[in-house]
C-alpha cells in the first residue's frame, strides 16, 4: 500500500479577534522569540493589536521587518540576517508580505505562522511561495504554515476589491478540478481524489452563503485555507490551478502592473467554464452576488491583452494538460469575450 504523509496546520483560528491571542498561541508552542515580517503599508493599529498580544503573553520579538517586494532576493537577505535564537516567524500582512515569511520560514527551517489581514487568493496556506526572481514570477516551494490566524474582523474591514479577488481565486478549483480530469483521461495524469474533493467541496459551502459579513469571511477564509492544503496533499497545484491561472499567468507576463491575481483569474474562470461546458451558471450567479462583475465593469481589461493572454496560456506550463490542450480555443475565446452578456462588459478595446 502506498501511504501519503502531508504536512497541515496544526494551529488553526479563524473568528474575530483572533489577531490581538498572537501571543496566546504563541506561548502555547513555546514560541517565546518571534520575528515579525508584515506588510510595507500595514494600519498602525493593526501592528498596534498584534504587538500588544505578544507583549502581554511576553513574547519577544527580535526583529520587525517590512517587506517590500515578493521577491526571492529580499526573502534571501531577511533569512541571512535572522537573529540567533528564533523561535519562529510570522507573517502578517497580504500576499507580498506573507509569500516572503513563508520562504524565510522554508530556508530557516523554523515554524511559521501566517496572519493575513486580507483574503484576496489561496496564498496564505499552501506549499508555494510566490516570488519574483530575477524579474520574472516564480512559485517556489516552501513549507506548509505551522498556524493559521484569520481574524474576521481585520479581513472585513479590509477593501472591498480584495474580498471580491478572494471569491475570484476561490471559484477557480471549479475549472482546476475539471482540468485536472480532463488531464487523467488525455494524458494519464495522476489524481487524488480526496485532494479534489477537498478543494472541490470547499467552493460550495461559500457559494452556499457568499454574503460579505463576518461568517462570510469565515466561510471565505476556510475554503481558501482548505484550498491551500489541498495541493499539500497531492503535491502539486493542480487541486486550486489550472487553465484559468495559465491565462492569469500569461497576463502578468504580458503587463508591467498585473491586476489583482484574483480578479484576473476570476474572470478567467468563467471564460475557462465556459469552454469546457460546466459550472458556468453557478460562476456567473456567485459574481452577480457578490458584485464581482460589478467591479470588473467599473474597471475593466485591455481586450487585446487577454487574446495574446489565451493565445499563450498553454505555454505556461510544461506538461500541464487542461481544456487549453485539448483544441485551438482561441477563436472560440474570443468570441465569448466579445459576445458573451456578462464578459463583453469586463474588456475594453
Amino acid at each position: 500500500m502506498q501511504h501519503t504523509q502531508i504536512d497541515i496546520p496544526s494551529l488553526v483560528r479563524i473568528k474575530a479577534g483572533a489577531a490581538g491571542r498572537v501571543g496566546i498561541y504563541a506561548r502555547r508552542n513555546d514560541f517565546t522569540d518571534v520575528v515579525i515580517l508584515h506588510s510595507s503599508d500595514l494600519k498602525t493599529n493593526l501592528m498596534q493589536r498584534l504587538r500588544e498580544g505578544l507583549e502581554a503573553e511576553q513574547i519577544s520579538v527580535r526583529n520587525q521587518r517590512a517587506v517590500e517586494e515578493a521577491s526571492f532576493e529580499q526573502a534571501r537577505e531577511l533569512f541571512t540576517k535572522l537573529p540567533s535564537g528564533t523561535r519562529a516567524i510570522l507573517g502578517y500582512g497580504g500576499g507580498k508580505a506573507l509569500d516572503t515569511a513563508k520562504y524565510v520560514s522554508f530556508l530557516s527551517r523554523l515554524p511559521y505562522i501566517s496572519i493575513p489581514t486580507s483574503l484576496s487568493n489561496d496564498g496564505m496556506c499552501s506549499p508555494q511561495s510566490s516570488l519574483s526572481l530575477e524579474g520574472r514570477r516564480k512559485s517556489l516551494p516552501s513549507s506548509m504554515p505551522f498556524g493559521v490566524v484569520i481574524d474576521t474582523e481585520v479581513c472585513l474591514e479590509a477593501p472591498e476589491i480584495l474580498w471580491l479577488s478572494g471569491v475570484g481565486d476561490l471559484v477557480a478549483k471549479l475549472t482546476a478540478i475539471t482540468d485536472w480530469k480532463l488531464a487523467f483521461h488525455a494524458v494519464g495524469t495522476k489524481i487524488d481524489d480526496f485532494a479534489a474533493l477537498l478543494s472541490d467541496s470547499t467552493v460550495f459551502q461559500f457559494i452556499a452563503r457568499p454574503q460579505r459579513d463576518l461568517e462570510g469571511v469565515r466561510l471565505l477564509g476556510t475554503a481558501l485555507m482548505l484550498n491551500g492544503i489541498s495541493m499539500g496533499v497531492c503535491g502539486s497545484s493542480r487541486p486550486a490551478s489550472g487553465s484559468e491561472h495559465l491565462i492569469s499567468h500569461a497576463l502578468d507576463s504580458l503587463k508591467s502592473k498585473p491586476a489583482l491575481h484574483g480578479l484576473q483569474v476570476g474572470v478567467a474562470t468563467y471564460l475557462v467554464s465556459l469552454l469546457q461546458k460546466r459550472n458556468s451558471e453557478t460562476i456567473a450567479g456567485l459574481f452577480e452576488k457578490t458584485g464581482f462583475w460589478d467591479a470588473i465593469a467599473s474597471d475593466p481589461f485591455k481586450l487585446s491583452d487577454w487574446i495574446e493572454a489565451v493565445r499563450l496560456a498553454p505555454e505556461m506550463k510544461e506538461d500541464f494538460y487542461t481544456v487549453l490542450s485539448s483544441r485551438d480555443c482561441l477563436p472560440e475565446a474570443e468570441h465569448l469575450m466579445r459576445n458573451d452578456p456578462w464578459l463583453k462588459s469586463c474588456f475594453v478595446e
